[in-house]
């Protein structure tokens, strides 16, 4: 009998041995304290990023917009949404993929020291939060957590980047997330500037204009009459009665949401001068309700600048771009502007005279 309770004794001491070793075989690795990344979005108000370079920009939450972002960059221009909404989302989701390896924290921290990007994250934080923030009293804007963002992993899908008060580097993704981060974090203001033109719908707008230079008698003009619209000759400040009211709707309602494609900066000098040295193809001056007027001048964009030099015909139709124009704004700054986009708004009053639909714009 005794035996037999050895035998038994022995088996379940067995049993548990390999038990604690399956369990600790199969047990997770160990994990962070994932506090990296900042929780609250929504409490955000600014955003201040630097490199190495001298490049900085400065991101800010403006309340009360009436634009198409809650955003400036270096409170003046209006920032790109889509591009701020990945940046939030991006501080949102970073995670601590793992530790660098303590033989290579020298080496991150040098590269962190010399290539880095700062990011230093303000919000609004309250002096008085009880009862788990159903009390907040006293509101002001914090600094609360600064990164250095830092070079990609071996493998392309993380960065290195560290936080100000920790001791070491950590490397940080976002799960499910296929790349590294740091592209994510621009400091050229250029990039982070809305392309939006207008954002007014046909309820906000009072007049629209085109003139048209080179062919003044079809230019027009849209006006707010009470809760419709009147067609006017501008030339001869003649109103039309019998416009298409179909073609005209259509034309309005693409200033709901008008942006242009890029910025033109990059452009080469002599791509500009050739091109704006005609003087401008259109004129539209948009104008909503409350007086604000938004001018968009538009020029012939040539193929290859160098062409016009060569060929006795510089107006010639096979040297122009087919798909883009040349533009200002506000003669502030200078754009490309899709035919695709401004297709129905760059058209003569002949056309919403009920006309054929006319190639003036790549004429």
């Amino acid at each position: 009998m005794k035996k037999k309770n050895i035998i038994i004794i022995a088996v379940v001491a067995v049993i548990g041995i390999v038990a604690l070793l399956v369990a600790r075989h199969g047990a997770k690795p160990a994990t962070f304290d994932q506090d990296f990344h900042v929780e609250d979005i929504d409490a955000v108000t600014k955003i201040y990023m630097a490199d190495k370079q001298d490049n900085q920009v400065l991101l800010q939450r403006v309340a009360d917009s009436t634009s198409d972002t809650m955003w400036t960059v270096d409170g003046i221009y209006p920032a790109s949404q889509p591009m701020i909404d990945m940046l939030l989302e991006t501080l949102h989701d970073m995670r601590i993929r793992q530790q660098v390896n303590k033989n290579a924290v020298p080496q991150v921290v040098k590269l962190l020291s010399a290539r880095a990007i700062k990011v230093e994250v303000y919000q609004r934080k309250y002096f008085i939060n009880w009862f788990g923030g159903k009390l907040k009293l006293f509101p002001h804007e914090k600094l609360t957590v600064t990164y250095y963002v830092g070079h990609e992993t071996q493998d392309m899908m993380a960065c290195h980047m560290f936080r100000q008060g920790d001791k070491e580097p950590y490397i940080i993704h976002i799960p499910g997330f296929r790349g590294y981060l740091t592209p994510r974090f621009v400091t050229d203001p250029m990039s982070w500037r809305s392309h939006n033109i207008v954002h007014w719908d046909i309820r906000q707008l009072q007049r629209v204009e085109l003139e048209i230079p080179a062919n003044p008698e079809e230019s027009f003009a849209v006006e707010r009459q009470g809760d419709g619209f009147a067609f006017v000759l501008t030339k001869t400040n003649t109103p039309v009665a019998n416009f298409d009211t179909a073609r005209v709707a259509q034309m309005l309602s693409c200033f709901a949401n008008l942006n242009f494609d890029e910025f033109a900066s990059r452009v080469p000098n002599s791509n500009m001068d050739t091109s704006f040295s005609a003087g401008p193809r259109t004129i539209l001056r948009v104008t909503n309700t409350e007086g604000t007027t938004r001018e968009l001048k538009t020029y012939l964009k040539y193929n290859n600048p160098a062409d016009t030099l060569a060929m006795p015909e510089s107006d010639m139709y096979e040297m122009f771009d087919l798909n883009r124009l040349y533009a200002t704004i506000d003669d502030k700054d200078t754009v490309l502007i899709q035919y695709f986009v401004f297709d129905n708004i760059l058209q003569p009053a002949s056309f919403f005279l009920g006309q054929q639909r006319s190639p003036f714009a790549k004429e």
